[in-house]
């Protein structure tokens, strides 16, 4: 109704601008060779073929620019996923005796440089990897070692987000073992884990060939929908919380950690602001971890789920924390500020498997079950006599596994469909259990073979010595036994006197 004569002169500026362009381009593609063609003779034919060909290069152009974009979010999620590393070193360095400072930190410094080399040589190849010619295998990768025809800017982007991931896996067992446990065999622990172990599962549940995931194309689904782990509470944080576990049962507990008569002898760590930083740049690396696990940003569905997934992440830890904090007021009538951080980290490891798949008023009750998770399981590993510095093993295994656990009860169908494109619910979306049985499946198989498999390694470190440090080592600190004296200069100064 506001139409006016000027924007009709424009609109016919428009028009012969299009045909003249179209005319020109007419004459071009006559010139090259197609003489039966002329702007005057076939200027619709012309016409069309000029803005086909026009529509393809635009078309072109979007690819690359998507392609790009794909790859940027990627490569920012594996940088906040690799800063979590720094999470893990504050927290494992406040959670132990400052003693013992220097040794944890290291180990988790070199658990990123270790994992690295692992993670490049063979790691990637055992999880991703295939080969021209040869029939996919649904256990093991078999190709890209060493990061062979690695070569697209989206390859090299995965390659990176998914050796991020492997060192989370890796450090995790840095805690499970800390105060007490030989630098060689961690560092072997660390390579095996990281280049062998952790890939197996990874082909399993996350490549197109692992007989365990919803991807698979070579053969049919587990229980037609595939074990679903969208971030890896499973994958990722059952792998290094099962290895703990194994770690810290066959090393032993700390000198000291139960008297004769059972009870628990308190080995509180010496700094909680260290344990809080860690755990605040724990949660802010977790945006990397969950939504980063969308692989993209560009196609229709992935800034939805995205959005959605930070959402859940964030309310899980939070559901967590405050859980926490309740549960230790009611059982000690203390508020416990280590307990807080344990049960925030508890909620986001717990959510991780379902962060996409999981509404946002679940998300909360997700994170606060996995902070009573995380509680009881640490009181019967006490009971059991294993000594977890960190609670590593409660917080990455036992939540880990609820949270695989929670998507076949909690997943909704249509978040289902839009992110794994099967066709399944959690039992109370209508899901007919075979959701539910194939969460756990994998749960089972993951324990059983990372149990096995670092149960075996640290057995035979044992059986070789090689995997204790002395009494009188720990004793007097690894710090200064080890590592060239103590993390923090606090001598005394003679004052200076004044005249």
């Amino acid at each position: 109704t506001q139409y006016t004569a000027a924007d009709a002169s424009r609109a016919n500026l428009t028009l012969n601008a299009r045909t003249m362009s179209a005319a020109v381009y007419c004459v071009d593609w006559s010139a090259d060779g197609f003489s039966n063609l002329s702007a005057l003779s076939d200027e619709d034919a012309c016409f069309k073929k000029y803005t086909d060909e026009r529509l393809a290069a635009a078309m072109t152009s979007f690819d690359v620019h998507a392609g790009a974009g794909d790859t940027q979010f990627l490569l920012t999620s594996a940088y906040l996923v690799f800063f979590m590393q720094a999470g893990f070193a504050m927290l494992c360095a406040g959670s132990v005796r400052s003693k013992n400072t220097k040794n944890i930190l290291i180990k988790n410094v070199l658990d990123a440089c270790v994992g690295a080399v692992a993670w490049f040589l063979f790691g990637y190849g055992f999880a991703f990897g295939t080969t021209d010619g040869t029939k996919p295998n649904s256990f093991i990768g078999s190709g890209n070692f060493a990061m062979k025809s690695i070569e697209s800017a989206g390859d090299v982007a995965f390659f990176l987000f998914q050796w991020a991931f492997s060192a989370a896996a890796a450090t995790i067992v840095s805690g499970s073992v800390a105060e007490r446990t030989r630098f060689e065999a961690y560092l072997g622990y660390s390579f095996f884990l990281t280049a062998f172990v952790y890939p197996c599962v990874v082909h399993w549940g996350w490549s197109a060939e692992g007989w365990l995931g919803p991807w698979r194309t070579n053969g049919a689904l587990l229980l037609d929908t595939g074990m679903l782990d969208f971030a890896g509470s499973g994958i990722v944080h059952m792998v290094g919380g099962c290895a703990g576990l194994m770690g810290a049962w066959i090393v032993g507990p700390r000198t000291g950690r139960f008297a004769p008569d059972g009870r628990v002898n308190p080995m509180p760590g010496h700094s909680a602001p260290l344990v809080v930083l860690g755990t605040f740049i724990l949660w802010v690396g977790w945006y990397g971890f969950n939504p980063g696990s969308q692989l993209g940003l560009v196609a229709a569905s992935s800034p939805r789920v995205i959005a959605r997934t930070a959402i859940t992440t964030t309310l899980a830890a939070a559901g967590g924390g405050f859980s926490a904090m309740a549960l230790n007021y009611y059982l000690y009538h203390v508020w416990d500020l280590i307990a807080v951080c344990n049960g925030a980290l508890a909620g986001l490891v717990s959510i991780t498997a379902g962060c996409s798949t999981t509404e946002p008023w679940a998300a909360l009750i997700c994170g606060m079950l996995g902070a009573v998770v995380i509680h009881f399981a640490s009181k019967l590993l006490l009971k059991l006599k294993i000594d977890d510095p960190l609670e590593a093993a409660p917080m990455h295994g036992f939540c880990g596994a609820f949270g695989v656990l929670w998507v076949g009860f909690m997943a909704k169908k249509d978040y289902v469909a839009e992110v794994f494109g099967v066709d399944g619910a959690g039992v109370f979306y209508g899901g007919n259990g075979k959701l539910l049985g194939a969460q756990i499946c994998g749960i089972v198989v993951i324990a059983a073979w990372t149990c096995s498999m670092l149960g075996a390694f640290f057995m035979l470190m044992k059986k070789m010595n090689l995997l204790r440090t002395t009494v009188e080592e720990e004793t007097l600190g690894l710090d200064e036994s080890k590592h060239g004296g103590s993390a923090y200069a606090m001598e005394l100064v003679k004052p200076v006197p004044v005249e």
